[in-house]
């Protein structure tokens, strides 16, 4: 079987679609399937093309027996609608131009949306190389830009509707990466066969046994001592996840001397946000850029708690983000600002941590106290999650799962 995995994401940019296909092609491939990636250029999130691929307009290379196939992409760090346009738009034509001329035929073309504009190429590459199409959606658009404002116009959403559900009614499989994606689709589309390709953990990874002296030696590094409770967040620093909240619950809880606040990652909100830390004068919160998931281990094992918050939006009751489980596969509680599918699973049914009303800092605030106080109820909350990270979202049995899919294919 010959699989193509064609997404504008991917190693070695740091970020969750760029992990989680990374991680299933390896599977994938271990179980026979040559995979082939076509990919941009990397240059995500920090938006600059990485050095050793800057000025090509096509890259091949291999990693870990991977073929990985790059073309050119139009990068800026404006946040306007037309810079972001280009950035789609160019890697659409310069992945299909190069596509086109440099993959043979293949079975199966795996496109991963967003950016749904990859749907373009994506349904040309699988009539030119003979492959079904599965159109795999890690988040809904366009409805999720016009609910985030990101897209206002309505002669563009409107066109950009049209286009998802051309995509979809192409597709041989459909997959979504939450429940409430699948049952979107299903709804509208209830002919189309929606298969649940869920994120996950790979619990082998991570090592929940490190000696006392390696658990500490981040916290040491950074100047935190062994009785500071630190609460983290890692990801990225975007519209979607409201974290005014965090730092807002920081100069409320300023008194308490040894709660510290952490927030890793690069985005387009990170430099207002840096600036409001100024203007709020917070001592007790610090920024770090993003680090390689390589790395992330070493500082996941010495924090306390995990704070992951998303806006109040109906949009986001479908949504799983994928910092949850690195912190499970590692036994640190959550305590989670989203309603719906996550709360369900993770916090009602798997006990892995505790919620507070999404964009509401006192709920916030009361929830760090909750955990703060209660040292033996977050080491409870930390085994339930790794427990529950292993039998409902480990990677191996997700991809074992996918094969079979793509077997009936």
């Amino acid at each position: 079987m010959k699989l193509i995995i064609l997404t504008q994401y991917f190693p070695p940019e740091v970020g969750a679609p760029q992990n989680r296909l990374y991680e299933l092609a390896l599977r994938l491939k271990s179980k026979g399937i040559d995979i082939t990636v076509l990919t941009a250029m990397p240059n995500y999130p920090q938006m600059v093309v990485h050095k050793e691929y800057k000025g090509k307009c096509y890259k091949y290379e291999e990693i870990q027996g991977l073929k990985v196939h790059r073309s050119w992409i139009y990068v800026s760090k404006s946040k306007s609608i037309i810079p972001r346009l280009l950035n789609y738009f160019s890697f659409v034509f310069s992945s299909l131009f190069f596509g086109l001329f440099k993959l043979k035929k293949h079975d199966i073309l795996l496109v991963e949306s967003p950016p749904l504009f990859l749907g373009i190429t994506a349904y040309l590459l699988s009539r030119a190389k003979k492959a079904k199409m599965i159109f795999n959606v890690s988040d809904l658009w366009p409805e999720s830009a016009e609910k985030l404002e990101i897209i206002n116009n309505k002669t563009m959403l409107s066109m950009a509707t049209k286009l998802e559900e051309f995509c979809y009614r192409k597709s041989a499989l459909i997959t979504g990466q939450t429940q409430g994606i699948v049952r979107n689709i299903k709804t509208r589309f209830p002919n189309k066969h929606v298969y649940w390709l869920k994120n996950g953990v790979d619990i082998k990874f991570y090592d929940v046994n490190k000696s006392s002296k390696e658990e500490n030696a981040w916290r040491k590094a950074k100047g935190y001592s062994d009785n500071d409770f630190i609460l983290f967040y890692g990801g990225i620093i975007g519209h979607a996840q409201g974290l005014e909240i965090i730092l807002n619950a920081a100069k409320n809880l300023e008194h308490k001397t040894d709660i510290k606040f952490v927030m890793l990652g690069s985005g387009p909100e990170k430099q207002r946000l840096v600036a409001l830390k100024e203007e709020l004068n917070l001592k007790n919160l610090v920024f770090y850029d993003a680090v390689p998931k390589a790395k992330m281990q070493e500082i996941i094992t010495d924090i306390n708690a995990t704070i992951v918050p998303l806006k109040r939006l109906d949009l986001f009751k479908g949504a799983i983000p994928s910092k949850i489980f690195e912190n499970l596969a590692l036994k640190k509680p959550i305590i989670l600002g989203l309603e719906g599918e996550a709360k369900e699973l993770f916090i009602d049914e798997g006990n892995c941590g505790l919620a507070f009303e999404p964009e509401n800092t006192e709920d916030l605030i009361k929830q760090i106290l909750v955990l703060y106080n209660n040292p033996e109820l977050s080491k409870q909350f930390g085994e339930n999650g790794l427990i529950y990270a292993s039998e409902n979202f480990n990677r191996d049995m997700i991809a074992e799962e996918l094969y079979e899919e793509l077997k009936k294919l």
